[in-house]
């Protein structure tokens, strides 16, 4: 039994959840979002939210019962707060420049990195060394932040690179002499 897919997934004032074939979307006011159902899973749309629940009493079924059901509040949130990841950017030189859709940012190396950020995403820059990303869609948000993040990881010596807000970074002792 899932302890997390027995909770309906409440629907806050002005979110509005219907679903048209195996397509549940869920309406707010930041947005639209889809989500393809499951054959094993049942989505119920009641006063009291969403209730998803094993559509048949097979292993698979409940396998995908609480990602399902996470995946349903992952829509909820998105669409009436949205989701936020900070990155920071950390080392001598290194900096992040929001330019409409692009993102340019100075890693060390001897060009310029820029960063085409996707439809669906907003990317600032309050200052040169952190760069914030919001978007409704929760996978699109860590995506883009890992792709940012991909360009130059935290090395564990001086901490230099990018990281994002609150991640713990290993730290090594230099060598000895």
């Amino acid at each position: 039994m899932s302890r997390i897919g027995k909770r309906p997934v409440p629907l806050p004032q002005g979110v509005t959840a219907t679903t048209e074939g195996q397509i549940l979307s869920v309406k707010g006011p930041k947005g639209t979002l889809d989500l393809q159902m499951r054959d094993e899973i049942a989505y119920d749309i009641g006063d009291d939210g969403i209730l998803v629940k094993p559509a048949n009493d097979t292993k698979q079924a409940r396998a995908f019962w609480g990602m399902q059901r996470t995946l349903v509040q992952n829509l909820v949130t998105g669409v009436s707060e949205g989701f936020t990841k900070v990155l920071e950017i950390t080392g001598v030189g290194y900096r992040a420049q929001a330019q409409g859709r692009n993102l340019k940012l100075q890693l060390g190396y001897s060009h310029d990195v820029n960063f085409a950020v996707p439809e669906g995403v907003d990317v600032k820059t309050p200052d040169a060394n952190t760069v914030e990303i919001t978007g409704i869609d929760k996978q699109k948000v860590g995506q883009v932040a890992a792709e940012i993040r991909r360009w130059r990881k935290p090395e564990p010596y001086k901490g230099k690179g990018i990281k994002y807000r609150g991640e713990y970074i290993f730290r090594k002792e230099g060598k000895k002499k």
